[in-house]
């Protein structure tokens, strides 16, 4: 393989958790299991969503939020990302929010040398109710306003990830406001009852319209508080085919990003630019 073309590829890493109410627990397992991806390669490594904490009840995460910029958990992060030198994406973690008694459900992402290089607040609440589920985001959490970009260069390559959060998936308008990016970042805990249903559609379909990668890095299990969540940790590529998926219970899989493999896509089906709304 010529120099060209190996800088033109992005071994990335997905982690899949079944988080616990123990904040110290979960942030030794989410190091763990980074520990092993950065040795297996992966360059840009993924948490998923409530990574550091799966309350009894949904409040408990008020008590573990931080500002923006410090506290042990967003330190923690930092570090482990400078330990491995790679680029760390830290699902969710609850950060202060302007409204007395909520959160932001915050994505943070920090470079190789530890450093905070970008952030997204999830947009999108869930809300979702069964006889027998009920989920309602916005009663503890506050919602985002700005869709966000991450960009990184990694051997003279430039990449574009475009940042969301679960629920945010059912919202092919917040990914054709991203714009043109060679991978779009989902951190999710989706439950296991729209999961089996909805949640691979879902994320092909994100995949094949924005003709670019997906890395989705979920919740996987039963968990303490007897919220099961789908799992199924995934990457997709730019023609919809699934690279690789964990269906359930704690680990990791990893694919790598190719430019080549992206510039064929859009060039046999120039989709992207037959776009006429």
């Amino acid at each position: 393989m010529s120099t060209l073309s190996s800088n033109q590829l992005l071994k990335v890493a997905s982690i899949q958790m079944v988080s616990t109410p123990k904040l110290k627990e979960n942030m030794d397992t989410a190091q763990r299991l980074v520990n092993i991806a950065a040795k297996d390669g992966a360059q840009l490594v993924v948490l998923p969503e409530y990574f550091c904490l799966m309350g009894l009840k949904d409040t408990d995460k008020l008590s573990a939020k931080e500002a923006f910029g410090t506290g042990p958990i967003q330190e923690r992060l930092a570090a482990i990302a400078k330990e491995h030198g790679i680029y760390l994406v830290a699902g969710t973690i609850p950060l202060e929010s302007p409204e007395p008694n909520k959160v932001l459900n915050t994505t943070l992402v920090y470079d190789p040398q530890g450093q905070l290089i970008a952030h997204y607040d999830k947009i999108h609440l869930f809300g979702f109710q069964t006889a027998t589920e009920h989920y309602e985001e916005s009663e503890t959490i506050t919602a985002g306003s700005e869709p966000r970009l991450l960009a990184i260069k990694v051997a003279n390559t430039e990449w574009r990830f475009g940042l969301s959060i679960c629920y945010d998936l059912r919202f092919p308008e917040l990914y054709r406001a991203l714009g043109q990016v060679d991978c779009h970042l989902i951190p999710a805990a989706f439950t296991y009852t729209t999961g089996k249903d909805h949640w691979e559609l879902l994320l092909r379909a994100r995949a094949v319209e924005n003709q670019c990668y997906v890395l989705a890095s979920a919740q996987g299990g039963i968990h303490v508080n007897l919220r099961r969540t789908w799992g199924n940790s995934m990457i997709i590529d730019p023609w919809g085919v699934v690279l690789a998926q964990l269906p359930e219970g704690e680990g990791y899989i990893t694919s790598t990003l190719s430019k080549e493999k992206l510039n064929e896509v859009r060039s046999k089906l120039p989709a992207l630019n037959h776009r006429k709304l």
